[in-house]
């Protein structure tokens, strides 16, 4: 099977091209700059570019931006779309999330209508914040008794998008995944939908080696690992809440379930939730705290930190039975504990990374931390 993979430097996507070059598919992926499709060739220069290749889309959000990306030779059968822009420092929440995640979206899939005829099957991810109503509960985003299925829509609109970041995110991963839905139904194209929606997603990084060796440019997930277990929080004597995040999902069970989404054979139209555990941001910080002793002794969270624990007063519950019913082989996840060590070995293996790079070349600077 031949696919394409968009946002190939992204957290997830890299975990999904590793899985499909594994088992033995080709893959193109896109990337915005010659920058990031050079560190990309590099990380899979064993592989011919008959078996992974990169072509660059600087802007996703603009018309037509994936016309050239969607054409290849061989054709593709199938595509897979994870890119959607996941971060809050932004100034301009229409052009900077709404737009990417929204045109992105709808212009991929005209894109393959127009000109990738041989495509029959488009997975695209979509995520909890796509279901997740922010104003229920103690706690925004924890609605106490509630059961969160893949039937759920959360209810933010443009005006409430546009006024708060974190709203904004939401809705644009809902309105990116409801046009997606809307092109289904009224283009007919010749190809299936396969939406997934991830709650947050944990597990060591696949893209490390594009982050220029700095802790900095970690994405959106495992900024709450890094603030936990490289400093902030000890600093800070706090642990941070979790915000509605008590759902997780290993990165890599993400990218088995995209995987498998590609290569089933039913020609199926569906939408999946795909959380794997519970979990407690005090529950990082003593993971962490039993594994990495030196991490322990300056880094992390003391015993006793205040923050970081479960909603007083109940908590929301989630019922995927009907993904879980899609997907019969798939019932062994990454636990929280091996997530958790992988993910802050992933990250010291950066931080080593730098600092072989500066002593190599006698730099004296050093990797950052700060956020």
């Amino acid at each position: 099977m031949r696919v394409l993979v968009t946002g190939g430097s992204g957290y997830l996507a890299g975990h999904i091209i590793d899985q499909l070059l594994q088992r033995g598919h080709s893959v193109v992926t896109t990337t915005r700059t010659q920058a990031k499709a050079s560190g990309l060739l590099r990380r899979y220069a064993q592989h011919g570019k008959d078996v992974f290749d990169v072509v660059i889309v600087e802007d996703i959000a603009v018309e037509a931006a994936f016309d050239q990306a969607v054409v290849s030779t061989p054709p593709f059968d199938a595509v897979c779309h994870p890119t959607s822009p996941f971060y809050f420092d932004v100034t301009d929440i229409q052009k900077e999330l709404l737009d990417p995640a929204i045109m992105g979206t709808i212009g991929i899939l005209q894109s393959i209508k127009a000109h990738a005829p041989t495509v029959r099957r488009v997975v695209i991810t979509s995520s909890l914040a796509s279901m997740i109503h922010p104003w229920q509960g103690d706690w925004p985003g924890n609605w106490p008794g509630h059961v969160y299925t893949e039937a759920d829509w959360n209810p933010i609109t443009l005006d409430q998008a546009l006024a708060d970041v974190l709203c904004g995110y939401r809705f644009s991963k809902k309105q990116a995944e409801q046009a997606a839905w809307n092109f289904l139904a009224t283009e007919r194209p010749n190809f299936t939908l396969q939406t997934i929606c991830p709650p947050l997603m944990l597990g060591p990084t696949a893209s490390g080696d594009l982050w220029e060796g700095s802790l900095a440019n970690v994405n959106e997930s495992l900024k709450r690992v890094r603030d936990i277990c490289f400093g902030k929080a000890r600093a800070e004597n706090e642990i941070p809440p979790n915000g509605a995040s008590f759902v997780f999902t290993d990165v890599r069970d993400a990218a088995h379930y995209h995987v498998l989404a590609l290569e089933r054979p039913e020609e199926v139209s569906e939408r999946y939730f795909i959380p794997t555990g519970w979990f407690a941001n005090e529950d990082i910080a003593r993971i962490a705290r039993d594994h990495f002793h030196d991490l322990a002794a300056d880094c992390i969270p003391l015993p006793g930190t205040p923050g970081g624990g479960w909603p007083q007063d109940g908590m929301y519950t989630v019922d995927n039975s009907h993904t879980r019913n899609a997907f019969p082989d798939l019932v062994t996840f990454y636990s929280l504990e091996t997530c958790i060590v992988d993910t802050v070995r992933s990250l010291l293996a950066v931080v080593a990374s730098a600092s072989a790079s500066a002593s190599a070349s006698s730099s004296s600077s050093s990797p950052s931390f700060s956020s």
